[in-house]
């Protein structure tokens, strides 16, 4: 099912438009009207893409998309409060350049946005395809995709070959390991009996502290984590929790329970024949990474269609190594798009 274009009526609500200039380079965020069909929908439905495009004019455009949590905002604009969420690699003169590309980034869909209960990773993948199209954009030069962008890179490979020159996948596979789906399972477990229980918040919350647990490695929680437990108001608290109930917090603030529900499910409903892949792969593990095992990293190179490189790095974060290892992943992601 090839996803459509739809022009933007006049009267079309859409959020407000940006078109501006981040140092002498293009940066447009804004919203697009598509069609799309629905993986598990019944025909077409219309839904509003909020994008971020941006960098050199007219030069070759690079999706770039990370996990369930990061949205289109990749690199920062202007004037913005706060850096992109992969700011150190997508920028003027960094390892992805934005003197010689133009990034391409979306907001993930949830399924109230598309009218069905259930959203795939192929949504995801036609959406950025159909965005390309509205955009006058027939080829993007490469889909850099990190975690849950590293699936949706996948699908939009199998789903729309013409469409990409390659691919760089960072920590994700074509199927998710039974048990990282294990985990995520207990942790919407949590979520919906927050929701039932009028708890939604607490549970959103306590689900991402559980979620933490299996981003970061063994070697970076002993070493900071390695101290006595403390009494305090009332009872012995570990050194972990507190750093745990942060992350909860900062989470609830930007995510909403069904939102989180529904990404988590479209990870675990993952997956893509490698043989259907042509395009040429760059694939980046990280030994210490707990949800996605290179195990499953060599199985996807071998099963490719097109020719595909592993780099395996070594770093104490586990599956967050692909935001925080940015000076081990410069020099690759430079090579790869070269």
């Amino acid at each position: 099912m090839t996803a459509q274009p739809l022009p933007l009526p006049a009267s079309s609500a859409v959020p407000s438009r940006v078109d501006g200039r981040m140092g002498g380079l293009t940066a447009q965020r804004s919203t697009r009207r598509l069609s799309l069909s629905p993986k598990y929908g019944h025909g077409p439905r219309t839904v509003d893409v909020r994008y971020l495009w941006c960098g050199a004019a007219d030069a070759p455009t690079v999706i770039v998309q990370g996990g369930i949590s990061a949205g289109r905002d990749v690199t920062a604009l202007d004037g913005a409060a706060s850096p992109g969420w992969w700011q150190a690699l997508v920028d003027a003169g960094a390892a992805i350049d934005l003197d010689h590309c133009r990034v391409l980034s979306i907001d993930w869909l949830a399924p109230s946005e598309l009218g069905v209960e259930t959203i795939s990773s192929e949504d995801q993948a036609d959406a950025l395809a159909a965005l390309l199209e509205a955009l006058g954009i027939h080829r993007a030069r490469a889909f850099v995709g990190a975690s849950y962008g590293a699936m949706v890179a996948l699908a939009f490979a199998a789903r729309h070959p013409r469409a990409l020159e390659r691919l760089v996948l960072l920590a994700g596979a074509h199927r998710p390991h039974p048990l990282a789906s294990a985990q995520r399972s207990v942790q919407r477990g949590i979520v919906r009996l927050g929701v039932a229980s009028g708890q939604a918040d607490e549970a959103l919350a306590l689900a991402r502290q559980l979620a933490v647990t299996t981003y970061r490695g063994r070697e970076e929680f002993a070493r900071r984590f390695a101290g006595a437990p403390e009494f305090r108001d009332g009872r012995f608290r570990l050194p972990v929790e507190d750093y745990l109930e942060h992350q909860g917090r900062r989470f609830v603030e930007r995510f909403d329970a069904g939102r989180f529900l529904a990404l988590s499910e479209s990870i675990d409903l993952h997956d893509v024949t490698p043989e259907s892949i042509p395009a040429p792969a760059t694939l980046i593990g990280f030994a210490s990474d707990l949800l996605v095992p290179l195990a499953d990293l060599c199985e996807l190179q071998r099963r490719l269609h097109g020719p595909a490189t592993l780099e395996v790095l070594q770093s104490p974060y586990g599956h967050d190594g692909f935001l925080k290892e940015t000076h081990q992943l410069a020099p690759l992601l430079r090579a790869a798009l070269a």
